[in-house]
């Protein structure tokens, strides 16, 4: 089977997508973990966090996933701290990804989705969590909100999960969710479909990894 003998740690941001991944029978793992959602705005949690779970991992499998990307961990206070850093000696496979954006949609996919740079990525699990990243973590109120957004981006794209249909959902049982974030941000949220497919691949980029490093 695909993950049998594989635990994953994952951040929560990207708890609806392995969900999926995981119901409809792709990602057999031995046990989903998750650290707390945009966790990469409150580093030192995020590294606690990730070192718990990893622990706990490591206690039901010999082989460990983490779903984290290059670019999620910055802290200046320890400037030499990375997320593979933090993983250290867990004997763990990242995914090859910046993040969870770069996970469902890499920059070629972007690029081909947008057709320019000044755009704010957001995915389902983004707007669950928007007002704890922005508001909770980094403090903003809608001064700084209206001081970033509108002044650095033309509008922000909806990266919806195929076929999760979240986007949809919303709009039409919850439109408060996506009206509140678009109000605060003052850009106007566009919906763009993407498969699951590259988060599937880097999942099993690992599992191939882990397999080869088995062998040798």
């Amino acid at each position: 089977m695909r993950f049998d003998g594989f635990s994953i740690v994952a951040c929560g941001t990207l708890r609806r997508e392995l969900g999926y991944l995981r119901e409809s029978g792709f990602l057999n793992a031995e046990r989903v973990l998750y650290t707390g959602a945009g966790l990469h705005a409150k580093p030192e949690e995020l590294e606690t966090q990730l070192v718990r779970q990893l622990g706990r991992a490591r206690e039901s499998s010999p082989a460990v996933i983490v779903v984290y990307g290059s670019k999620c961990y910055l802290d200046s206070n320890k400037p030499s701290t990375t997320i593979d850093s933090i993983i250290g000696e867990a004997r763990a496979c990242r995914v090859q990804a910046h993040g969870c954006i770069d996970m469902l949609c890499d920059a070629e996919c972007r690029r081909d989705l947008s057709g320019d740079d000044n755009v704010l990525w957001v995915s389902p699990g983004w707007i669950d969590n928007w007002r704890r990243i922005w508001q909770e973590y980094l403090g903003w109120d809608a001064a700084d909100a209206n001081m970033n957004f509108p002044g650095y981006y033309r509008k922000a794209i909806f990266l919806d999960p195929q076929p999760l249909g979240v986007f949809d959902h919303w709009a039409a049982h919850s439109p408060e969710k996506i009206l509140d974030f678009s109000d605060w941000t003052r850009l106007s949220v566009e919906s763009r479909p993407v498969a699951l497919d590259r988060l599937k691949s880097l999942l099993m980029q690992c599992r191939t990894e882990d397999h080869s490093a088995r062998v040798r």
